[in-house]
């Protein structure tokens, strides 16, 4: 199977699809949809994801908001990592790159992030790129770190057994295979909650099994080493932060210490029943934050600015 969603599962087909070069020489692939003179959002999805995750968001924030995705370095339609391999620096410059490629200078954004992409903006959070185009932050289902020590994934007694268990399993080379109603009822168990409906555990059941081994694997060893507690602290923008109480990668415990280190924090969403993948378990509720951000923090008129400034340049 290709890296792709079937066509029905797949989010409205950009108005413009673009490369982007990071500062290593790596190329992200870069989706717009939407106007391009209206408010921006900028949407960075998780580990083993790709930009169909935010398909919701999409469907329903394109009608009337620029809204740019990306597939994170060795994801999607982004190629593997380039000289700088796989870090959270390489997050952070992946993400600078994607904001100076698709906003103009000066024009604000909300940005947000799942998972991986909450620490994406975490671990760019003291960019000057960052400040200069965020307007508002939307962090879900997220952590700092210690998430190794906190995930409750296997159930075992916390403890220096379950952390190496967890951090092997996080490492793992074996490969995911096809989708079947075993790895579907894994996935499920791992990522989502209990109440999480049929097509919503396929659609995530089909994006991460269509996501490269090698980026997988990557990426696995740098979440069991990640730190950006001190990078939380320099997060000064308007920051909301949403949970699922049923989530077992990142449980609440980590959104309640990031929202509580917060310089700006505009307070936590906890989703009773929700596990990690709350953009697509709760979409509803997801983009409606989104909405919230854009309709306090970003304007229409700032928006329309930015845009005749990069025409006249």
């Amino acid at each position: 199977m290709s890296r792709l969603l079937h066509r029905a599962d797949a989010p409205p087909v950009p108005v413009r699809e673009m490369t982007v070069t990071s500062a290593d020489g790596s190329r992200v692939h870069v989706e717009l949809h939407g106007p391009e003179d209206a408010p921006a959002v900028v949407l960075a999805h998780g580990w083993t994801c790709n930009t169909h995750f935010w398909a919701a968001q999409i469907r329903d924030l394109a009608a009337d908001h620029r809204v740019v995705v990306y597939d994170q370095r060795g994801h999607g339609r982004s190629p593997d990592a380039g000289p700088g391999g796989y870090s959270t620096q390489a997050l952070a410059d992946d993400l600078e790159a994607v904001l100076r490629a698709t906003l103009a200078p000066g024009r604000k954004a909300v940005l947000a992030g799942h998972s991986m992409g909450g620490m994406t903006l975490m671990a760019a959070a003291g960019r000057d790129t960052v400040r200069e185009h965020g307007a508002a932050v939307l962090l879900c289902s997220t952590g700092s770190a210690r998430l190794t020590a906190e995930s409750l994934v296997l159930p075992l007694r916390a403890g220096a057994l379950r952390t190496r268990m967890t951090a092997a399993v996080l490492g793992a080379r074996a490969p995911l295979g096809p989708v079947t109603a075993v790895s579907r009822a894994v996935l499920k168990y791992a990522t989502m909650g209990r109440g999480s409906a049929p097509e919503r555990v396929d659609t995530c059941a089909r994006i991460v099994h269509a996501c490269p081994r090698k980026a997988r694997v990557a990426w696995g060893h740098v979440l069991a080493e990640l730190d950006l507690e001190a990078d939380v602290r320099e997060l000064r923008l308007p920051t909301a932060v949403i949970a699922g109480t049923e989530d077992r990668l990142t449980p609440p415990v980590h959104a309640r210490a990031i929202e509580a280190a917060l310089p700006h924090s505009l307070g936590l969403t906890e989703l009773t029943g929700m596990g990690h993948m709350t953009p697509v378990e709760a979409p509803e509720v997801v983009t409606a934050k989104l909405r919230e951000l854009v309709d306090l923090y970003v304007t229409v008129d700032g928006a329309a600015e930015a845009v005749s400034k990069e025409e006249v340049a």
